[in-house]
């Protein structure tokens, strides 16, 4: 597949136009030629040396990440930022980001990984972010406890080893969920105005606890790279499945 087709066919799938004045990150083709051949690809949530090294010693072609190197473009190119422009330019090897499109597509985001985890039903958008959503919300098929929940999470995600954190602020039984990957304690509110008995996320802040509290939701932090490997591993289901491309998964969670 020719990388500009690879890349047009991402950036429509995943609607990066849509999100183009709300998200930070520089979505798409961050590092690469404007033609060249993609038969491997390979995918990860970071993209830093450490990936960007096992992508090339894969012979990958591209590498797709979550978290890409160009957050509104480049001042300069020197320390952290020549050397991975060098890793990649030295081992052909491109570079291709979607952040909040990936954590808001409601089939192959972030959010939506959580949720098919958790068998969520009659899920919608959550996490309103200017004129788009970043996560997702549900009912349980089954009812959970705090203890249930944390224990679905952590056997499901990629926590490095690090236990889930839980707030359990809200009702003995948890009905309906609210998920936003990553960093998502800023939509507490929105959880409690939408009357959800939790909110499932990544990392919190301070003050999510007597947020939590008070509202009367409990907050389950799953760690940041945890809930967000199940993107990235969606877009390679793809690449691998509806594509015929050879894919690689790079592994490296932070626990975090």
């Amino acid at each position: 597949m020719d990388l500009a087709e690879f890349t047009a066919q991402l950036n429509a799938e995943l609607r990066h136009a849509d999100y183009a004045d709300i998200d930070a990150s520089v979505n798409g083709l961050q590092v690469g030629p404007e033609t060249g051949s993609v038969e491997h690809v390979a995918f990860a949530v970071d993209g830093a040396q450490e990936t960007f090294e096992r992508a090339a010693d894969a012979d990958a072609d591209v590498l797709v990440v979550h978290h890409g190197i160009s957050w509104g473009g480049f001042d300069r190119v020197t320390g952290r930022t020549y050397n991975h422009v060098d890793t990649l330019l030295e081992n052909d090897l491109a570079l291709y980001a979607s952040h909040l499109p990936l954590d808001g597509h409601q089939q192959l985001g972030n959010a939506a990984g959580v949720a098919n985890v958790l068998d969520l039903e009659d899920c919608t958008p959550f996490g309103e972010h200017g004129s788009e959503y970043i996560g997702q919300r549900g009912r349980a098929a089954e009812r959970y406890t705090a203890a249930t929940l944390r224990d679905r999470l952590e056997a499901n995600l990629d926590t490095g080893g690090e236990g889930v954190r839980v707030l359990e602020f809200g009702p003995g039984e948890i009905d309906e969920i609210a998920i936003v990957t990553g960093s998502g304690t800023d939509w507490l509110d929105e959880a409690a105005t939408a009357g959800v008995d939790a909110l499932v996320t990544g990392e919190g802040k301070q003050k999510v606890y007597h947020a939590a509290k008070e509202a009367g939701i409990t907050v389950m932090l799953a760690g940041h790279y945890a809930t967000e490997t199940l993107g990235v591993r969606a877009l390679q289901d793809l690449a691998e499945t509806e594509w015929g491309l050879e894919t690689t998964f790079i592994d490296a969670p932070t626990g975090l």
